[in-house]
């Protein structure tokens, strides 16, 4: 697979320039609490290679992101370019001493995150600047070009941004940065034990542990996502794609055989088919069978993110649909 065009000129494009100001003016004030606080302190080159999961993607890559351009790779231990692109960004990363941070994705084990990117195809690199994501290039890829990008990377990411990295002591161990330990929230455990259940495949059990902690705070956003999904990937264990696949084409009319097969359209990343197949469902049923597809539709919607345009979109349409 060939890389497709590394400019940097496609920047102004992903973010009108009142975003840009606001994300700045977001930065720079993630930097001045930092200072109060003593500043991050130096951290080791060790530091600057990150592997990242899509529960500490808000906090090592969004929030990070504030301070450091956050290059994010996405890979596969199957993926062959991979690991030839992987080592030569870590050791890159590493030379630009301090003003990037790079973020290896795995993709069979965040295939959420790699959904909410868009990736087609890996390996693929993208990077995260003041909370903005922008596209660098997906295949395999030279030295010379890459360099050229990264360059481009922290130019923009100082001019536009005020960001200038982190400072990096060489002699520092790693995770020299964590002075200490933030403290843990009142369900961090409980949360905690949810993904290490989804980590071993026992739904069941991440899908009772979400609702413990929604027990107690209907609002908590991260276990209502986690109860989204952990619930569609426990609704679509043990279907047989081929069949439900053949069963919503058969019977369009069949409600049950519609929400399994856009079950199994967004388990596959494909977002706007299965809000589409349901909301035309929604648009010729009535009564009991339209709740039905309604309701499945607002957990799709949780699965994906309400920022998610798509989902933005979809609402729009279904409003159109039901009235």
């Amino acid at each position: 697979m060939q890389p497709r065009n590394m400019s940097m000129s496609g920047v102004v494009d992903l973010a009108a320039v009142k975003a840009a100001q606001e994300a700045k003016a977001k930065a720079e004030q993630a930097r001045a609490q930092a200072a109060r606080q003593g500043g991050p302190g130096a951290v080791s080159p060790a530091d600057l290679v990150i592997d990242v999961d899509e529960a500490g993607f808000e906090r090592d890559v969004l929030q990070r992101s504030a301070e450091v351009p956050v290059v994010i790779d996405f890979w596969a231990e199957w993926c062959e370019p991979c690991k030839q692109l992987s080592p030569l960004l870590e050791r890159l990363i590493v030379e630009y001493n301090g003003r990037l941070l790079l973020a290896k994705i795995d993709v069979d084990a965040n295939q959420m995150l790699m959904q909410q990117f868009g990736v087609q195809g890996i390996p693929a690199v993208f990077a995260v600047v003041a909370g903005q994501a922008l596209p660098l290039f997906q295949g395999a890829a030279g030295e010379a070009q890459i360099r050229q990008t990264l360059d481009q990377l922290v130019a923009v990411a100082e001019q536009r941004f005020g960001l200038t990295g982190l400072a990096v002591d060489p002699d520092a161990e790693p995770g020299g940065a964590q002075t200490a330990p933030e403290p843990a929230g009142p369900y961090d455990a409980q949360l905690e034990a949810a993904v290490q259940a989804l980590d071993a495949g026992d739904l069941a059990g991440a899908v009772q542990a979400y609702k413990n902690v929604l027990a107690d705070d209907p609002a908590n956003s991260e276990a209502k996502l986690g109860l989204a999904q952990a619930e569609l990937l426990q609704r679509v264990q043990g279907l047989d794609p081929q069949q439900v696949r053949k069963d919503a084409a058969d019977r369009p009319a069949d409600v049950q055989a519609q929400i399994a097969a856009a079950d199994l359209d967004l388990v596959g990343g494909h977002v706007e088919d299965a809000f589409g197949r349901l909301i035309e469902t929604v648009g010729r049923t009535a009564g009991d069978d339209r709740d039905a597809v309604r309701l499945r539709l607002l957990e799709l919607f949780e699965v994906v993110g309400a920022d998610d345009p798509r989902v933005a979109a979809a609402r729009r349409a279904l409003a159109r649909a039901l009235f």
